[in-house]
């Protein structure tokens, strides 16, 4: 029992460290346009060169679309049987949190993928290239950061990748959805 206590305790804190250690190395990557202007602008600059309104119009629909994505994953963790679930709904939300959010991501999926494994009514198998899928977006979401090539191919394997984890999601949302409408008692009239 007490073992067990410690090993939580501990996982606990190696999160903590994680993302602490993660966002400071993110703030530094997203910071390289003040300390190796020689690399580029950055995403900043990448904003700025759509001009006005182009690059507020960009910013804005990009928010918009982590929005529904985080709509479409807090409605998975909802879905998922409560005693199943490893953290509450709107903890996916953290997406929002930026710089803290490209280290979070991985808690996310993490989080969502053993909530839908515990809950047990999506196949192992989907699960797992659920997971996979939405740690690669992550990762290729953070190398798109960098500056150069690197960073453009990052972006450009990172969005797609994003995409179809969101498909995958909202086909795990539906097969949620068929199961609590055939667990539920019929309304009464």
């Amino acid at each position: 029992m007490c073992t067990n206590r410690v090993y939580h305790q501990y996982t606990a804190d190696m999160r903590v460290i994680v993302k602490a250690v993660g966002t400071v190395l993110v703030s530094i990557v997203l910071s390289y346009p003040l300390w190796a202007p020689q690399w580029g602008l950055g995403i900043l600059g990448e904003i700025a060169a759509l001009g006005m309104p182009g690059g507020l119009i960009a910013v804005v629909v990009f928010f918009g679309l982590v929005a529904l994505y985080c709509r479409a994953l807090q409605r998975t963790m909802t879905a998922v049987r409560p005693d199943a679930r490893t953290a509450a709904p709107a903890s996916v939300w953290w997406m929002f949190a930026v710089p803290y959010n490209f280290t979070e991501d991985f808690f996310i999926v993490r989080t969502v993928s053993a909530s839908l494994a515990a809950d047990g009514h999506v196949a192992e198998g989907f699960v797992r290239r659920w997971a996979v899928l939405g740690y690669g977006w992550c990762a290729f979401q953070i190398l798109s950061l960098f500056p150069g090539v690197v960073g453009y191919i990052g972006g450009a394997v990172a969005l797609p990748m994003w995409a179809a984890h969101w498909i995958m999601t909202v086909r795990v949302n539906r097969a949620l959805d068929v199961r609590r409408a055939t667990v539920s008692p019929a309304p009464s009239l």
